[in-house]
């Protein structure tokens, strides 16, 4: 089986697909692996690193791309364009990141194409999938690297601190969802001193809150629950507005507020309005982990950070970026998983069962159809 793995596309982007270790384990299972000349360079693996893993090196983009055109099998971050999947051979697999929910012409020209594509966003959250699941390991770096942001930006300290001048009491940070990112946000801020509340739509988190030393806030919003993968599910209009009483309060107490909340397949709820940003202190600082999705805080713009009557409110975008060798290191190693676990080591190729519970959750396209229920349910009611 021939693997290749393009150089991603984007120059902000620092992460990269495949480190060179993960290339040896590749080679490992047999595999003839080729990489873009300059792939890992961004997190500081260079070309005779993967070399020396057995990986072969395309020198150019022309060669590259008559590399994609031959792999059976194409490992990145991020979707490729269009064109890319035109060029793409039948039969191939196409592994990455490809926000199916929003996506439809990509994933319609997958199944035109006769490639099929997995998606990373779909792999289960299930104890077997756990090694892969690349959403989960990019999120837990996302709610570290927003504690540090959003301290940078506070013109306080997190900490308690005993000083001649007097003690300067802790920052409050308030964390709004307590998922893989809003808990690595409550760890990361109580590491740092600070004092920290959080809160979930989920009562069944409120002992992993307590564990990492956060207070867990209560809001009786009625029947709540999460999915059978353990996502939140959507609030009526009534408990939203509920929420958003009595998440009122904290912020207008809190320092730094961190938001996490996101719903599978659908646009981020908007839970911070701006009434609620208008009750707290100059100085504060509101960090929006959702706005790539459509945003949790009203008024986030993804890509910019934004003053509204002294409050700064953070919408940054790839924050696991900016952790690029940890968060490359991570990604790499879900993909290995992925492909181990799929690995026929008679016939050194990928085997997709169609029966197999990861297959059935991540693969999106297969023999010039789209395959995945979730998806294709979700088509039909776009219409």
């Amino acid at each position: 089986m021939q693997i290749f793995v393009p150089k991603e596309t984007d120059p902000a982007e620092l992460r990269v697909p495949i480190t060179s270790d993960a290339a040896a384990k590749l080679v490992k299972l047999g595999a003839s692996l080729s990489v873009e000349s300059g792939v890992g360079r961004a997190s500081f693996h260079e070309d005779a690193a993967y070399e020396a893993a057995g990986a072969t090196i395309s020198t150019n983009r022309a060669a590259s791309l008559a590399e994609l055109a031959e792999a059976d099998l194409v490992l990145r971050i991020h979707k490729p364009s269009l064109n890319e999947v035109s060029a793409l051979k039948r039969g191939a697999v196409h592994i990455s990141f490809l926000d199916p929910f929003n996506e439809r012409a990509l994933v319609e020209a997958f199944a035109a194409a006769g490639v099929s594509a997995i998606s990373m966003e779909m792999i289960p959250r299930s104890t077997r999938a756990q090694k892969m699941d690349a959403l989960s390991s990019q999120a837990s770096l996302a709610g570290y690297v927003a504690v540090l942001i959003a301290a940078e930006r506070l013109p306080k300290i997190l900490p308690m601190m005993m000083t001649p001048a007097g003690t300067i009491s802790p920052s409050r940070v308030f964390v709004i969802g307590a998922g893989v990112a809003g808990l690595q946000a409550i760890a990361t801020a109580k590491r740092l001193g600070a004092r920290v509340d959080a809160f979930d739509t989920r009562p069944v988190v409120e002992e992993q809150v307590k564990s990492l030393g956060a207070k867990f806030v209560k809001v009786d919003l009625g029947e709540t629950g999460q999915t059978k993968d353990g996502y939140a599910k959507e609030l009526t209009p009534e408990q939203q507005a509920k929420q958003r009483d009595a998440m009122a309060a904290v912020c207008a107490q809190s320092d730094i507020v961190i938001t996490t909340a996101q719903l599978f397949g659908k646009r981020a709820p908007v839970i911070i309005t701006k009434e609620m940003i208008a009750r707290m202190k100059p100085g504060s600082v509101v960090v929006d982990l959702a706005v790539e999705s459509g945003g949790n805080v009203e008024g986030s713009e993804a890509g910019k950070e934004i003053d509204v009557n002294g409050v700064r409110i953070v919408g940054l975008v790839n924050l696991p970026g900016r952790a690029a060798i940890h968060a490359s290191q991570m990604y790499a190693s879900n993909l290995v998983a992925l492909v181990e676990t799929l690995w026929d080591k008679e016939a050194k190729a990928l085997a997709l069962h169609l029966n197999d519970d990861i297959v059935k959750g991540c693969l999106i396209t297969h023999n010039g159809e789209i395959v995945n229920e979730t998806i294709k349910a979700a088509y039909a009611k776009q219409g």
